[in-house]
C-alpha cells in the first residue's frame, strides 16, 4: 500500500496561496482573510478511499474521493465553480487533476516524516502549504 494519510495535520506554512486565490478569482476580501488563517486537516484514508477535512475559524472544505474515479467536485467554499477531479497515486505521492474553466489547475500531496507537503497549483501559480502531524 501507497503512503498513509491517515491523522490530523497542522499548517506550519503557507507560501503564495494569495496568488493562487487570486488566479482562481476569489475576492480581494476573503483572500486577506484566508492568507493569514490556520487550517488544520483531517484525512480518513481506508485503502484507496478518502475523506478529508480542511478546517478552519473562516471556512471549511470536505472532499471525499477514491484513487482513479473521476468525479465532479463543487467548490463551494472556496471559488465555488464546477471541475472535474481525478485523485491517482505517483509512487506515495497523491496527484491531483481538475478540468474546468481555469488551465493547469489540481494538486499534488505527499508525506516526508511527520509531515505533509501540499503543492496547489492553478495557471501558473503554485502555493506551497506543509503541515505537522498532530500527536
Amino acid at each position: 500500500m501507497p503512503a498513509d494519510y491517515n491523522g490530523r495535520w497542522e499548517m506550519v506554512s503557507n507560501e503564495n496561496f494569495e496568488e493562487v486565490m487570486k488566479a482562481i478569482d476569489i475576492d480581494f476580501a476573503t483572500r486577506k482573510i484566508a492568507a493569514h488563517l490556520h487550517q488544520t486537516k483531517v484525512i480518513v484514508q481506508n485503502g484507496d478511499k478518502f475523506e478529508t477535512q480542511t478546517l478552519s475559524t473562516f471556512r471549511n472544505y470536505n472532499v471525499d474521493f477514491t484513487i482513479g474515479e473521476e468525479f465532479e467536485e463543487h467548490t463551494k467554499g472556496l471559488d465555488n465553480r464546477k471541475v472535474q477531479t481525478l485523485v491517482n497515486w505517483d509512487g506515495d505521492k497523491l496527484v491531483c487533476v481538475q478540468k474546468g474553466e481555469k488551465e493547469n489547475r489540481g494538486w499534488k500531496q505527499w508525506i516526508e516524516g511527520d509531515m505533509l507537503h501540499l503543492e496547489i497549483h492553478v495557471l501558473d501559480k503554485v502555493c506551497k502549504q506543509v503541515f505537522k502531524k498532530a500527536k
